[in-house]
């Protein structure tokens, strides 16, 4: 401890920007411009105010520094979906996860906020409408999804998981999810199998679509015509990955191959499969998409296709820290590559 704080004692209070200033020999000012990060003061002004931020033991508001700043320090991460969808899906924590690896080393709090209905979206609408955050983290957009607008009209900078189409006017991060749905089935095809199935996810989200126009790509490049009976629509559910194979064998019993668009519905692919005295691989070859925890406890292991969720997290949070240091929204896209990661089950 130096001198000076020590002369201050245990009752002398929290010292002050006031005496910061007299210290160092500036106006307050310039005393707050060194703190806050200001390049408009000289070399030695700067090192005189540090001196005594250090000799008193200053610490800095943050909620005066970011009501001065116009900032509130904090974002939100929205997720439009019910609590039990959020819980049921390792997408969602695997999001959250990058995101605060991300914000580790920053000052900005994380705000969670699910909307799973009409009654929490216009609460949300409320609390980004009094400008409480200073940007937008949306995961998991629907096509339909008025939230995107909203924010838009706000002008608050936001950064989405996945384009909800190719003319997506927001920044967004997402993964290669027509290439990965392509190596799945081209995989499928290298290992002998032709009649091969897709369950998809909900088709009002882009990558969705972009994985059924994968699956289609590769049946076509290798001279298979896709069947309309081989697709059967799910919604990244198991429950809906169950109803979609039962549906599949109902049409078309002698198909060898299944891809799944997710490793949720793979997993409830895999129990319809079991009951109905289907082996895997031998009878019918399986493939997921996420490469999450599922894929790999699965009986036999999942073939799936990994995206990177978490360094997708990451990389949302900085686009979007990017665009509030600027003070201006971007309509960046990124995507990332994907892999097969090939196990028992293909």
């Amino acid at each position: 401890m130096t001198a000076a704080r020590a002369v201050r004692g245990r009752g002398a209070g929290r010292p002050t920007l006031e005496e910061v200033a007299a210290r160092a020999g500036v106006g307050r000012g310039t005393a707050s411009r060194v703190i806050n990060g200001s390049p408009r003061v000289s070399d030695r002004t700067r090192a005189a105010v540090e001196a005594a931020v250090d000799e008193l033991g200053y610490v800095p508001n943050r909620a005066a520094r970011a009501l001065a700043a116009n900032r509130t320090d904090a974002i939100a991460l929205v997720v439009p979906e019910t609590v039990t969808r959020f819980f049921a899906e390792p997408y969602f924590s695997e999001v959250v996860r990058g995101v605060s690896q991300a914000l580790a080393d920053t000052e900005m709090q994380l705000l969670l906020t699910l909307v799973g209905g009409d009654r929490e979206r216009c609460r949300l609408a409320e609390y980004l409408t009094g400008h409480r955050v200073d940007g937008v983290l949306l995961v998991g957009v629907h096509a339909d999804d008025p939230l995107p607008e909203l924010l838009e009209q706000l002008d608050i900078p936001v950064v989405i998981s996945g384009p909800r189409s190719e003319h997506e006017p927001l920044a967004s991060v997402d993964s290669d999810n027509f290439g990965g749905a392509r190596a799945a089935v081209t995989h499928l095809l290298s290992r002998g199998r032709r009649s091969i199935a897709t369950i998809t996810g909900p088709l009002d989200v882009y990558g969705a679509r972009c994985r059924l126009e994968g699956y289609r790509s590769a049946l076509t490049e290798a001279g298979h015509v896709p069947s309309p009976d081989l697709v059967a629509p799910g919604d990244f559910t198991e429950e809906g990955g169950r109803a979609a194979m039962a549906a599949l064998l109902d049409r078309v019993p002698c198909l060898d191959a299944v891809f799944a668009a997710s490793d949720v519905m793979a997993a409830g692919a895999r129990q319809i499969l079991r009951e109905r005295g289907h082996r895997v691989p031998e009878d019918i070859a399986l493939i997921g998409f996420d490469d999450s925890a599922i894929a790999r406890h699965m009986d036999p292991p999942l073939t799936s296709v990994r995206q990177p969720i978490e360094e997708m997290g990451r990389a949302m949070t900085d686009l979007l820290l990017t665009q509030i240091a600027a003070g201006e929204r971007s309509g960046a896209r990124l995507v990332l590559p994907t892999e097969v990661m090939v196990r028992a089950s293909s």
